[in-house]
């Protein structure tokens, strides 16, 4: 799915002055393909504009990185004044799990597998990245009670994720490892109206066929780059 140029582009603000291109194409290599970076560092504090191939992927890249901890610098990223999806700056944390009005809807599926055995740090985010070995991952989402839901785009992708992943070694943002058991959510309950939500959830894509490898996850920062 392509976008408006607008739609695509996301503003990155409050750089540290030393940062350099491809610092930034590691910050958001992770939400989808990147096709451009455009950094504007030769007068005053730094600043970028990034270019996602997906309007989706820009949108997970502001909901994510938006007061994000890069070495001291918390990043201010939003999409540019005038762009087609406005400002997201207050618009972060628990309770709404869906898509902001301004931007395209979340997608959702039947495929959907319960969570349980979190770590309290483990995010929707590293839930998303840690699921992504089965397959598509369309909907995310981590509650403070230690459970969380995935949506997936395929049912295969489903089975696999139950086969492969459950009992599997988890590993959040801040270094807490879990082992987590993973089962179908048969009656399709949705858990979004129960206990609050750590975080929000979103769907970047993920081509090609399942494959089970380590996934890179690392959205805290001390002082070694994501």
């Amino acid at each position: 799915m392509s976008g408006s140029r607008n739609d695509c582009r996301i503003y990155v603000g409050n750089l540290p002055p030393d940062i350099r291109t491809k610092d930034i194409q590691d910050l958001f290599y992770k939400f989808g393909k990147v096709t451009f970076v455009d950094l504007k560092n030769r007068r005053g504090p730094p600043f970028a504009f990034v270019e996602f191939e997906d309007p989706r992927d820009a949108d997970d890249a502001v909901h994510a990185r938006d007061g994000y901890d890069y070495d001291g610098y918390r990043l201010r990223v939003e999409f540019p004044r005038g762009g087609g999806h406005g400002s997201f700056r207050g618009g972060r944390g628990g309770g709404d799990r869906g898509r902001s009005s301004r931007g395209p809807p979340t997608r959702r599926s039947q495929f959907r597998v319960l969570v349980t055995g979190l770590p309290p740090s483990g995010s929707w985010q590293d839930l998303k990245d840690h699921m992504r070995e089965a397959g598509d991952v369309c909907f995310a989402d981590a509650f403070k009670d230690g459970s969380g839901v995935v949506e997936f785009l395929r049912y295969e992708d489903m089975k696999y994720a139950i086969k492969k992943l459950d009992d599997s070694r988890f590993r959040s943002h801040e270094g807490e490892v879990s082992y987590i058991r993973v089962k179908e959510d048969r009656g399709g309950s949705d858990r979004r109206s129960g206990g609050r939500s750590r975080s929000r959830s979103y769907s970047p894509r993920r081509r090609g066929s399942p494959t089970y490898s380590p996934v890179k996850r690392s959205y805290s920062r001390s002082r070694s780059r994501t």
